[in-house]
Formats: C-alpha cells, sequence, structure tokens
C-alpha cells in the first residue's frame, strides 16, 4: 500500500505543470553577401563627362566581383569627385547571370575651360600631369566646385614643387572672353590690378574705341602679361577683324604703377597690319546637309572685305540650319587659310552635326477633342520627323497670327528632350479660345499644314 501511495505521489496528474528545458534554437547561418559579376555597366545623364570618364572615377569595371558595398564606395568616389549634383546607382540580376548596372548622375552645370599664368613650368607637362590624377580632366574642361579647386591647387603646388617651385597656389573663376569665363590656376602671392589701360601706333580704330572694347573687361582683374594678351585676343582682335584686319598683332606692352591708384596703368602697341578680303568658303565633308545648303545658308560675301563678324553670324546660321533638321547639338568652327600675296583669307567651314533628334510625342493640353483634333491635322513635326527645337514657338505663332482661334488666351509650347534615344516630346498648352470654322480664315477651312 505504501508503494502504490509513493507511485500515485510521483505520476504525473491533471493539477500539476510539468516543465521541460526549452528547446534549444538551430543556429542558422549567415546568409552569404550578393556579390556577382558586374557584366554590364551604363551611365545616364552626362552632357560634358564621357562614360569612360565616369566610370574611370567610379572606380568598377564589367567582369568585377561587386556587391552593394562596391557600389556605395563608387557613389562616393564620385560624390566626393565635385563633379555632380547628385549620383545614385541601380543593380539587376541579368539574364546571363551577373549584374546589370547603372549609374544616374547629374552634372554640375558650371564648367569652365582651364588655364595656367604665371607658373614658369611647360603648360603641356602640366596639363598631362594632371590628366593623368584626374580622368575628368581630359577635356580641358572642369567644374567649378570648392572639392575641384582644392584638388588641383594641391596637385599644381605638387608638381612645381617637382620642379624645384615652392609657390602657393589660387584656383578662381575668372572673365576670358567677352560673355565667357575661365578657372584660371596662379600664384596666390598678390597681383597689381589693372588701372587703365591706353593703345599707340593705332590708325584705323581711334583710341575711344579700343578703350571701349577692352576697358570692360580688363580694368580691375589682377595683371599678368599671359592674362592680358588673352584679353586683347578675345576683346580687340575682333574688332580689327571686323575690318578685315587679321594679321593684327600686340607686339609690345608696357606698364607703369597708377598715380592716383592702387593698379598698373598699361600701354599696348599695336600694329594693325593690311586689309584682307574674304576668299573662297568651302564646306569640309562630311555632313548631313549638302555643303551647298549649309552655304546657302551661311550666306558669305565672298570678295568682300574679310568681316569675321559677318563670318560668324553666317556661322551661327549654318548651325541653325542643322538645328532645324534635328541636329540639336551642332558645333559649327571654322579654319582659315590666308593667302598673303593676294591679300585674302579662305574660310573652311567644320560641322560638327552630333546626333538627329526626332520628334516622339505631341500632347495638347486645353483644348476639346474638336479643337484638339485640328490641331493635331495642321501640326506637320509628325512622330519620326526631324525635332526642329523653334517649331513648337513658332507654331503657336502662326495659329496665332492667323487667326485659329476666337479669343485665344495664353499659350506656351514646352519641349522634353530626351538625351537616351534622340527624341523629343511636346507640350503645347491653350487657354480659352474656341476654333474658328469659318472658311478663308484658318480652322477647318483650311487644307495645309503649319
Amino acid at each position: 500500500m505504501k508503494w502504490l501511495l509513493l507511485i500515485l505521489m510521483l505520476a504525473p496528474g491533471p493539477g500539476f505543470a510539468q516543465t521541460h528545458p526549452p528547446p534549444q534554437k538551430k543556429s542558422t547561418p549567415a546568409a552569404a553577401p550578393a556579390r556577382w559579376p558586374i557584366s554590364s555597366l551604363a551611365v545616364e545623364g552626362t552632357h560634358n563627362f564621357t562614360r569612360e570618364q565616369v566610370l574611370a572615377i567610379a572606380g568598377l569595371k564589367i567582369g568585377q566581383v561587386a556587391g552593394r558595398s562596391e557600389f556605395e564606395a563608387a557613389r562616393d568616389r564620385l560624390t566626393a569627385s565635385g563633379a555632380f549634383e547628385t549620383v545614385s546607382y541601380k543593380f539587376v540580376a541579368g539574364a546571363g547571370g551577373g549584374y546589370e548596372a547603372s549609374f544616374q548622375v547629374t552634372e554640375i552645370e558650371q564648367v569652365y575651360p582651364v588655364r595656367f599664368e604665371e607658373l614658369h613650368v611647360s603648360e603641356k607637362d602640366l596639363v598631362a600631369a594632371l590628366k593623368a590624377k584626374d580622368p575628368l580632366f581630359a577635356k580641358g574642361i572642369l567644374p567649378a566646385t570648392q572639392p575641384v579647386f582644392q584638388r588641383y591647387t594641391k596637385w599644381v603646388e605638387e608638381y612645381l614643387a617637382a620642379k624645384g617651385i615652392q609657390e602657393k597656389i589660387v584656383g578662381t573663376v575668372m572673365p576670358d572672353r567677352p560673355g565667357e569665363f575661365a578657372i584660371v590656376f596662379y600664384p596666390a602671392r598678390a597681383l597689381p590690378a589693372v588701372a587703365l589701360v591706353s593703345f599707340e601706333g593705332n590708325r584705323v580704330v581711334t583710341q575711344e574705341v579700343l578703350k571701349e572694347a577692352i576697358m570692360s573687361v580688363a580694368v580691375g582683374t589682377p595683371y599678368t602679361e599671359d592674362r592680358f594678351r588673352e584679353l586683347l585676343n578675345t576683346a580687340v582682335r575682333p574688332v580689327y577683324e571686323a575690318r578685315g584686319r587679321v594679321r593684327v598683332s600686340f607686339p609690345k606692352i608696357k606698364t607703369e604703377p597708377a598715380k592716383d591708384v592702387q593698379g598698373v596703368n598699361v600701354t599696348v602697341s599695336v600694329d594693325e597690319g593690311e586689309t584682307y578680303n574674304l576668299g573662297k568658303v568651302t564646306v569640309e565633308p562630311p555632313t548631313p546637309l549638302k555643303p551647298e545648303e549649309l552655304l546657302k545658308a551661311g550666306d558669305f560675301k565672298t570678295g568682300d572685305l574679310a568681316n569675321f563678324d559677318r563670318v560668324n553670324e553666317g556661322l551661327e546660321r549654318i548651325r541653325k540650319a542643322l538645328r532645324h533638321a534635328g541636329y540639336m547639338q551642332a558645333a559649327v568652327t571654322i579654319s582659315r587659310q590666308v593667302e598673303e600675296d593676294k591679300h585674302t583669307v579662305n574660310v573652311t567651314v567644320l560641322a560638327a552635326a552630333g546626333p538627329q533628334f526626332s520628334m516622339r510625342k505631341l500632347t495638347i493640353v486645353g483644348l476639346d477633342l474638336d479643337s484638339e483634333a485640328e490641331i493635331n491635322r495642321i501640326w506637320t513635326m509628325k512622330p519620326g520627323k526631324p525635332f526642329n527645337p523653334d517649331y513648337p514657338d513658332l507654331f503657336l505663332t502662326r495659329v496665332r497670327d492667323e487667326g485659329l482661334f476666337d479669343n485665344l488666351g495664353k499659350t506656351k509650347a514646352e519641349s522634353k528632350i530626351n538625351e537616351q534615344d534622340h527624341t523629343a516630346d511636346v507640350t503645347l498648352t491653350f487657354a480659352g479660345g474656341a476654333p474658328d470654322t469659318k472658311p478663308g480664315r484658318g480652322g477647318r477651312g483650311r487644307g495645309g499644314g503649319i
């Protein structure tokens, strides 16, 4: 009986909780980092720099095994370069394995050409050394940001020190050509400012005209002879070239301390040279438009005085002709060939057309369905046609001038340029007005387009 009682006391019953040690959780091994070979690398949003330049700063290459940490580090390097407002990236698994990756950048808009002054070393060798340090310097332009100035002043100082020149360097943005600027690196020591400029030896152009050309860009700027000669070439030389004096030169520049203000007075000797006429003008192929079409657009006055103001106006007309044909990034320059015995200047036009942009989509805002259909009917720049960036505003002007709408309010044309596929989308916004359907005044009474 005692044994039975003991067994009952030890046996679990409905009123007693039984405890067990908690089960041991199985440890889950840490997930391996998602790192795969890079199968493709793209760069989006560039205008001043190439894909190769951006990727050289990013430090990633196709075939490299990478993951999030590598892309984060690449983004940080691009941001630290001082060349981009924003930098982002994305990478996805590719069809054949590996990552298809791309960087999206917004470039700093303020980029300028670079000049060096008063350094007394070979500029060619200095530029080569800087290009080796910074892939973004390949085109000779830089963003005007503090990180860029800090890096480049340090690199220039190190280059000079290696040549035995101990010099503190300053980098800043300065006026260059009229209406243009440049980033200039020069010694940090104080330089005298230009107080007054006068000319000697001039006969064809008066002192007043020459002073007017130079004073607004020179007075108050730190004086170095290199910098001042650049100002002469960009501000005074065009005054002579508009008069056919293409051989004008400035053989001697003298300076003396100004008496009434701090700075220097500068006296420029001028050799005005002889008068030259405009000879043959040709267009160097290949060009997307026929050379004769471009020459007709340029309307150059051959045989007349070699007025390079007019020549430059002709170049601008050629550039517009290319833009109207869809070549929105066209750049037009010239090379000159002077025939001394004939006193003529032959000109070769060089047209870098770039990619052709085409019309993709037209969106009309503010009109009813009938009015929208009428606008679509007379809009002649259809999808797939070359995109003329001046056409949308011209179209709206013609709509207003030809009385297509009664009580027409404000109108606006907006163009969205797609750099990746070289297309453009246009939005026309109309406020008020209804189509006038009277024959002879436009609207449905017209048969053609605008």
